[in-house]
């Protein structure tokens, strides 16, 4: 008998030679104290009755005989947090769990089975919880892509049958604050009333949706505008880690009335969020000790002037009832520091490449006593079409490490770097790798991951989808060069005039191009279905030719192509750009867009210049 392809994979399913045929009037039966706590997972029962096997049943709370299947809600189960038992036999379907939310993730899985094998369910006994307790998505709705509340309500259904119990969406500038209006006028923002609508739904479905809002660096779409200058560490260039920057970028902390707007950012925010933590950020400040601050950071030192204003934020958050996450990346860096951090402060340590150390940096937080998070990546950002191979690799990674420092969970983060040009769905293979690896690790290092989001991300009952997907986000390793964060194919479009000539002859073209060919074909063959299995098809598509694109004018830089050459490829990005603003849309708000596409004009200017058109 086949194992059943379940996302995440179970910890532990045994297969009997028991069948359950459901009849076509059945019941689904809310067992427990308080039956109406389990009525969202009834729900997904009962639609996936619908869906996987053409079933109408009802719901009700008292079994009255025949075949039923049975959410129990019975807190003497003996299962571990969050945990369940799924047992199916010819007399029917009993999920059992100590809490609600167990009964959830319970349901989850047999809707799986449903959709799987509809009304002929195989003999099964599953005892399943997850490694993890928080298994959470952070998606970048800063740049520059705020999703409509419809992408919002799909993202947390898709997340929240992958058993992932948090979200988080990396907010700058894309809240709608009252008192600032300057800085959103133009970024079609997230509303109070759009957030209060969200939440409720994640509470429903049992993901706890938690506040984020960045509070001392990547700030300047706030400092550019003249109320908020003052504020800024400095207006002039400064050095970064890869390379000069032009300020303004971060606050200078030692200014009272920055504290002073972030504690009011938090006013405004906090009160349409039922989570009790918040994400204040505080990562990359690398305009610290360049500006405002040069003075005192030369005295104590750049961590002890960053720690000092991330005790005065912890304060804020604490006089208003919450708890404070935040990036770890500084104090990483400033060991010495950890052990000040308050115990009650959780550090995300982040790192988005393969071999990123989370374990050393896990164990330090361990050995200090202070709570942690590791948050991997997606890939997909400055990639076109994702970094399948590191980015698999970097999740089971930083799960591992998380689970064997005793980490409070696992975060995927989907940035939006230089445009946010790659399209959702090439975040699904990651997210489901992801869901795995959080939920339980040992049988997702044995499970085929691209063929479970074939099936579960793109409706493929033959998994084939996944793997094509996962080739074509390795199309960029072909290139010949893997540099940190990003593919050379996204940098020929982002940077074509700062690619060095002996850079470029090192690079092959051809190879990669050959690939997308092949693997474009394959795709037109697959199965794609589900709701939305047009706008799919038409966002890989869209990708696709935005790979060839970049090999195209790779080779083109590389050979020294006439002008009709560059005139082809101008050609060719109109028509992606056209087809770019219209699939935007499909998803996200307006706001962002103009920003987005900037991007591509610096480059379609380039083409035009080397075409001479005019």
């Amino acid at each position: 008998m086949d194992v059943p392809p379940l996302l995440p994979p179970p910890q532990h399913l045994t297969l009997t030679d028991a069948v359950c045929v459901l009849p076509t009037a059945g019941l689904v039966v809310l067992r427990g104290r308080e039956p109406w706590r389990n009525l969202a997972a009834a729900r997904c029962v009962q639609q996936a009755l619908h869906t996987g096997a053409g079933l109408a049943w009802s719901l009700g709370a008292a079994h009255g005989g025949g075949v039923a299947i049975e959410l129990v809600d019975d807190p003497a189960a003996d299962v571990p947090e969050q945990g369940y038992t799924l047992t199916v036999d010819a007399a029917g379907i009993v999920v059992r769990a100590a809490a609600p939310v167990g009964v959830w993730y319970g349901a989850q899985t047999l809707a799986q089975l449903l959709r799987w094998r509809g009304r002929v369910v195989p003999g099964l006994q599953i005892r399943d919880w997850p490694d993890l307790a928080c298994r959470g998505v952070m998606l970048d709705v800063s740049r520059d892509r705020v999703p409509t509340m419809a992408t919002l309500r799909a993202l947390v259904d898709r997340l929240a049958g992958w058993k992932f119990n948090q979200l988080q969406l990396y907010t700058e500038h894309t809240f709608a604050y009252q008192a600032h209006r300057e800085v959103w006028a133009d970024a079609s923002p997230l509303t109070g009333e759009d957030i209060l609508e969200l939440d409720a739904w994640c509470a429903e479905r049992f993901i706890e949706l938690v506040p984020n809002q960045n509070s001392l660096g990547h700030l300047e779409r706030w400092l550019r505008h003249p109320r908020y200058a003052p504020l800024a560490e400095t207006h002039s260039q400064f050095e970064a880690p890869w390379g000069p920057m032009q300020g303004p970028f971060g606050l200078a902390p030692d200014d009272p009335a920055a504290l002073a707007l972030i504690e009011g950012l938090y006013d405004e925010l906090l009160p349409h969020f039922r989570s009790r933590w918040i994400n204040v950020g505080c990562d990359e400040a690398v305009d610290l000790g360049q500006g405002r601050t040069a003075a005192r950071v030369a005295r104590d030192g750049v961590g002890r002037v960053y720690l000092d204003f991330v005790l005065k934020i912890d304060q804020a958050v604490r006089r208003r009832g919450r708890r404070t996450m935040l990036w770890g990346d500084i104090v990483t860096r400033h060991p010495e520091l950890i052990a000040e951090l308050p115990r009650d402060v959780l550090a995300i340590e982040w790192g988005y490449d393969a071999d990123h150390p989370f374990d050393a940096a896990l164990a330090r937080y361990a050995a200090a006593g202070v709570p942690r998070m590791a948050c991997c990546g997606t890939s997909t950002w400055n990639s076109l079409a994702g970094r399948t191979t590191n980015a698999l690799e970097n999740i089971r990674n930083a799960a591992l490490a998380a689970q064997r420092h005793g980490a409070y969970g696992l975060l995927v983060a989907d940035w939006g770097d230089n445009g946010h040009w790659q399209q959702l769905p090439w975040s699904y293979l990651p997210w489901a790798a992801a869901a795995a690896h959080a939920w339980a690790g040992q049988p997702a290092r044995a499970a085929d991951l691209p063929a479970l989001a074939g099936r579960w991300a793109f409706g493929d009952p033959s998994g084939a989808t996944g793997a094509i997907i996962a080739d074509l986000g390795d199309c960029y390793r072909l290139v010949g060069s893997e540099p940190h964060n990003a593919s050379v194919l996204a940098l020929v479009l982002q940077e074509c005039d700062e690619l060095t000539p002996a850079l470029l002859a090192s690079l092959d073209f051809a190879t990669p191009a050959r690939a997308l060919e092949s693997l474009a074909a394959s795709l037109a063959r697959a199965t794609i279905t589900g709701p939305d299995a047009v706008l799919v098809r038409a966002e890989c598509d869209w990708t696709i030719d935005l790979l060839r694109l970049a090999c195209h004018l790779g080779g083109a830089l590389q050979r020294a192509a006439p002008a009709e050459t560059y005139a082809t490829l101008h050609a060719t990005l109109r028509r992606l750009i056209g087809e770019y603003r219209r699939l935007w849309l499909e998803r996200c708000r307006p706001g962002g867009l103009p920003d987005s596409v900037a991007h591509f004009e610096r480059l379609s200017r380039v083409l035009a210049d080397r075409a001479s058109i005019p």
